[in-house]
Order: structure tokens, then sequence, then C-alpha cells
């Protein structure tokens, strides 16, 4: 076991915390700005990168830091660390409301790769990456599909989504969603963006020019309220600048 063996707690329905409970001496590392509470006895400190690899160096952590700033995430992670005897608890949330999932990689090969924002905290020793798309058309016209975060260890990790989450087994079927409902999938799925076909579908059908593809055996993590679409109709229906809140002139 690499990674620090973590227990857990989901707390929550709709706007859901994982609380942390560690032992004297693990640490479990975060996004910035995820924490909620802690109890006495846990220190934190922010580093560059995930401390998966301490004899990386200067230039594997800032190489490392390079390709986070790419996802518009921060260059650095916090890590929690309990140094009292017994159990210490640390809680994280998104910033916004939904899901919690708890993925065990030790269970599915490894590895998992997730949206670039979905990733909210796991145990130390767990790599957290990027991976780029193969299809570079992904990148200019998928929206989130270009670029997502690989998450490697043998232990526990935590990744949100935005309202209810559906988990799907596939078995060799192929599954077509919209890209922003894309939380997470597992090792044997291939991803890839198909365009909408015809005119009318494009401009009228109201489901993007874009449509993500995946195919292969394994599972597949999808949200039914992805943060982008939320925050599309709260600025729809925000009042315009210059008018009145009542609609007078």
């Amino acid at each position: 076991m690499q990674s620090h063996e973590i227990d857990y707690q989901i707390i929550g329905e709709s706007m859901q915390m994982v609380e942390i409970e560690l032992d004297q001496g693990e640490t479990v590392i975060a996004e910035a700005g995820a924490m909620n509470y802690m109890e006495d006895g846990i220190e934190f400190e922010t580093k560059m990168g995930d401390g998966s690899q301490a004899d990386q160096g200067l230039f594997g952590k800032l190489l490392s830091a390079g390709k986070r700033a790419l996802t518009g995430e921060s260059v650095f992670m916090t890590h929690f660390t309990s140094h009292a005897y017994g159990k210490r608890k640390v809680a994280f949330a998104a910033p916004f409301p939904g899901s919690v999932i708890a993925l065990n990689l030790a269970q599915m090969g490894g590895s998992v790769t997730c949206q670039k924002d979905a990733f909210l905290c796991a145990a130390h020793g767990t790599q957290v990456d990027i991976a780029f798309n193969k299809r570079l058309g992904s990148g200019f016209f998928g929206g989130e599909g270009f670029i997502l975060q690989h998450l490697s260890g043998d232990g526990m990790a935590f990744v949100h989504a935005g309202g209810t989450v559906i988990e799907k087994q596939l078995s060799g079927e192929t599954l077509r969603l919209d890209t922003g409902c894309l939380v997470a999938f597992s090792d044997g799925i291939e991803y890839s963006i198909e365009m909408t076909k015809g005119l009318k579908s494009m401009f009228f059908g109201g489901e993007g020019f874009f449509i993500a593809t995946l195919t292969g055996h394994g599972k597949v993590w999808i949200q039914s309220l992805p943060f982008s679409r939320l925050a599309d109709r709260i600025i729809q229906h925000a009042p315009k600048l210059g008018g009145s809140v009542h609609g007078e002139q």
C-alpha cells in the first residue's frame, strides 16, 4: 500500500461533503479552498504538487505545476496531516451543490480519468496529473472534453459532481452524452467527441455542437447538472445592467 489508508464518511444528500478520518501521521491532499473544517491536531501546509513522488526534484515539481496551470487549477495543493494521538477528522466540499463520489483506485486498476474540475481530495500518495484527449478537435470544439485529470494510485480519491450522479457499467456498449455531463470513467473506456449531425440539430437542438462518446469495458459516472449549465441559466435570469429590478425603465 503506497497511498495512506484513510477512513471516510460522506455527509448530506443534495449538498454533500466528505469527512476524512486520519490516524497519527496520515495525510490527505486537497484542492486549495476545499476544506470546510478540521479538528485540533491536524496541521495543513500548501505545497507545489500532490507529493506522490518525493524524489521528483524542483524541475519535476515545476513541470507538474505547469500541467495543473493548463487546467485552470491552482498550481498548489493543500496537505492535511494529523500529528495527534488517536483519530482526527477533516472535511471537504466543492464550492457548488452536488454529490461526492468515493473512488477506490486499488479496485479500479489503479487509475481513473475525470473532468478537470472534478477532483476534490485524495489519500496522500495519489498522483493527480492531466490527460490530453487524443483528438485535437476535442480541445477546440468539445469544451470540457479537451483536458482531463488523471488520478492514479492505490488509495481512496474523491471527486465532486453537480446534481444527481449516475454510475453506468459498460460491457462493450457505446454511451453518448453531453460533454459537460461526464464526470469520470475508469480504465478500459475510450473517450472521443462526435459532431452533432445536421444544421438543425446544431443550432436549434439545444444540445450543443458536440457529443461525448464512450465505449469499452468499465465504469462511467454522469452528473445531472454540470456547473457550466447552472451558471448559464443564472446568467440568463440575472437582472440586466441599467434596468430596474421591477422592470421599470
